[in-house]
């Protein structure tokens, strides 16, 4: 099915950004595949479809595991972006098997579940110093004050970076996280370039200085991983995936807390529930993820021909799996335009699934329960001070702030 010029999506309208919602209720009315010519791709918006095609091996989130450019009918990135693409292919996120099999297995002997156990007293530690500086100044920013430390720390404490180094992190971490929003433009590229360089040239020089004095970190898991036949990972791998690990690891955390806690904000009797019993803590983490899905879009590209309902989807085409639109699917959430934090049966996808389902997912977990924690203990009377400004990006969902007071 095509979709017409009139159809309510649209992600650079900013009343789209700011709910895309009613608009993905559109477009599931529409079918359960719809065309969409400004990005070249197909839409696709139902929970079941969605689910089932990230688990399908006719599609891929590379093609070059099977064909070149050419042959799948695509231009070759522009040889500027060569240092991001790089980065960024040499990441299990955009790899295919076997190479996704064999990296995923080695960073799985390093990141493990022990690894995120060992972290909670840390975890816990940190999100209540950085509540209680919240509190003691009778509020502030909540994206910068919470939001966004506690999980690059985390992230920079599992991986050994030191402390003097960290305040770079978040900045080259936007700069190629720009990448992934549709269409970006040449200067988005450009950013990301150079983050990219500079980036990998700051990796290189840990990894070099782990070789030589290996310590208790990630870093120094990733150069001793070793499977059975003595498999190692290569450089360019170890700085992919630690990249990876600080991208994927914080932007979701950071976005699920404030388009979580706006989301409370905007539903009083939830927040009041909450703050009576925080024993829905879990749940209602799984609501806040389903809501407000930290990444709307999911994209892949076709390596063999697909049907969908009848339409036929050729080998080359690129698929959108619209994770917001799938977690606000009435067939499989009832009511779901409504917050819910007792929703028990709650199989959001926020996280992906499949071979892709996202590694980091318990420690995420482990954070966002930290900081909610923190701030329903020692802010009780937690309230916004002004209504917040939605980031324009529309892959990754977030806001630009999120003013708070404390009373």
């Amino acid at each position: 099915m095509s979709g017409p010029v009139d159809l309510a999506f649209d992600p650079w309208d900013p009343a789209f950004t700011a709910d895309p919602y009613p608009a993905y209720a559109e477009v599931r009315a529409r079918g359960r595949v719809v065309r969409y010519e400004p990005t070249d791709q197909w839409l696709v918006p139902h929970h079941a479809d969605v689910s089932a095609l990230l688990r399908d091996r006719r599609l891929g989130r590379t093609y070059q595991h099977r064909f070149s450019h050419e042959e799948f009918g695509k231009s070759a990135p522009p040889p500027a972006h060569e240092p991001f693409r790089t980065l960024n292919d040499h990441g299990m996120l955009d790899l295919e098997p076997p190479d996704h099999t064999r990296i995923r297995r080695l960073v799985s002997k390093a990141f493990t579940p022990r690894t995120v156990e060992r972290l909670r007293p840390y975890v816990h530690g940190l999100a209540g110093e950085l509540v209680r500086g919240l509190v003691r100044d009778g509020g502030g920013d909540l994206l910068t004050d919470v939001a966004e430390p506690l999980p690059v720390a985390v992230i920079a404490e599992m991986l050994g970076i030191p402390e003097a180094d960290r305040g770079q992190l978040r900045p080259w971490s936007a700069a190629i996280c720009g990448m992934y929003e549709l269409n970006p433009s040449e200067d988005t590229a450009v950013r990301a370039v150079r983050a990219s360089v500079e980036f990998t040239e700051y990796l290189r020089e840990l990894i070099a200085e782990r070789r030589g004095r290996p310590g208790d970190d990630l870093i120094s898991g990733l150069i001793a991983a070793h499977d059975e036949d003595d498999d190692r990972l290569t450089e360019q791998e170890m700085v992919s995936t630690a990249v990876l690990l600080l991208n994927a690891g914080h932007e979701a955390t950071v976005n699920a807390t404030v388009n979580g806690w706006w989301a409370l904000f905007r539903n009083p009797a939830q927040l009041a529930a909450l703050r009576a019993d925080h024993s829905l803590i879990p749940t209602a983490i799984e609501e806040l993820m389903r809501y407000d899905t930290p990444l709307q879009l999911f994209e892949r590209w076709v390596l063999d021909d697909i049907e969908i309902d009848g339409t036929v989807i050729p080998r080359g085409a690129e698929i959108a799996l619209l994770f917001g639109s799938a977690n606000h699917d009435p067939a499989v959430f009832p009511d779901p335009t409504r917050l819910d934090l007792t929703r028990a049966d709650n199989p959001h996808i926020s996280f992906s699934a499949g071979i892709h389902y996202c590694i980091g997912a318990p420690l995420a977990r482990l954070e966002l329960t930290a900081s909610m924690t923190a701030l329903l203990n020692q802010a009780p009377t937690l309230t916004l001070a002004k209504e917040p400004t939605r980031k324009p990006n529309f892959v990754i969902r977030g806001l630009e702030g999120l003013s708070v007071e404390v009373r």
